[in-house]
């Protein structure tokens, strides 16, 4: 080993020289600064609460919540079901056969007309129905199915037919020209019963018609119209044409 001169330089004069650590106090340092960050994140995460530990208030608001939900789901879905089955029962009231449909239905008497004179007193003397002015020979119709209960001349009405329903009342038809049904006949709204005339005290082509009720006459205006036909619109019974049909 070479002696170092006094001559050359100190390097190390007045430095103090610090010794390394051993490698196993560095490793027990790294360690212990690991130890203590989990440590902390420990005790931080202590102050969360206990995820098992749950809030009975806030259940018991979700369980609330969750029963109003399902109520509102079981009104609608019985307003649903009671829309159907509503839809169902109207439908099946809406279905009438055209069988039925004839035997209830009302109609126009002529295909054209002139309303000239209403219920009511005339002269003196009750004018007991309606009259419809039309061309002579014109073909009338049955305004309602029934059963023919007269057929013939009968004094001021000339030639006149009168039907009865299942009902028991009567309609009349008067001043005919010609009859085309007799006693005994069934007939069906719509169909042709005879032609308008000018017979017995009449005073121009015209039809009298003339409904009894109970065997009384009544105004024919207010009860068509009841029964779906307005006379002075000229409207019939929505059922006419499966009448017509039948």
């Amino acid at each position: 080993m070479r002696q170092r001169l006094s001559s050359e330089p100190d390097r190390y004069r007045g430095r103090r020289r610090v010794p390394t650590p051993p490698r196993s106090r560095y490793a027990i340092a790294v360690t212990a600064a690991f130890a203590g960050a989990g440590v902390v994140a420990i005790g931080a995460a202590s102050n969360f609460p206990d995820q098992k530990q749950v809030d009975a208030q806030a259940l018991q608001g979700v369980g609330q919540v969750q029963s109003v939900n399902d109520e509102i789901a079981k009104r609608e879905a019985d307003t649903a079901a009671a829309s159907r089955s509503d839809s169902r029962g109207a439908s099946s009231k809406t279905k009438v056969s055209a069988d039925q449909a004839a035997a209830d239905v009302w109609l126009l008497p002529l295909e054209e007309f002139d309303f000239t004179s209403p219920y009511g007193t005339r002269w003196g003397k009750l004018h007991a129905g309606i009259d419809l002015s039309a061309p002579q020979g014109l073909p009338y119709k049955a305004i309602h199915a029934g059963k023919v209960t007269k057929a013939g001349y009968y004094g001021g009405y000339g030639y006149m037919i009168t039907i009865e329903d299942a009902q028991g009342n009567e309609v009349i038809y008067g001043h005919s020209r010609r009859l085309l049904v007799k006693a005994g006949d069934v007939v069906k709204a719509g169909q042709v019963i005879g032609q308008v005339g000018n017979t017995g005290a009449s005073y121009g082509t015209h039809l009298h018609l003339e409904i009894h009720v109970n065997g009384n006459p009544i105004d024919p205006i207010p009860f068509l119209r009841d029964h779906g036909v307005d006379i002075k619109l000229k409207v019939e019974s929505v059922y006419a044409g499966m009448a017509a049909a039948s």
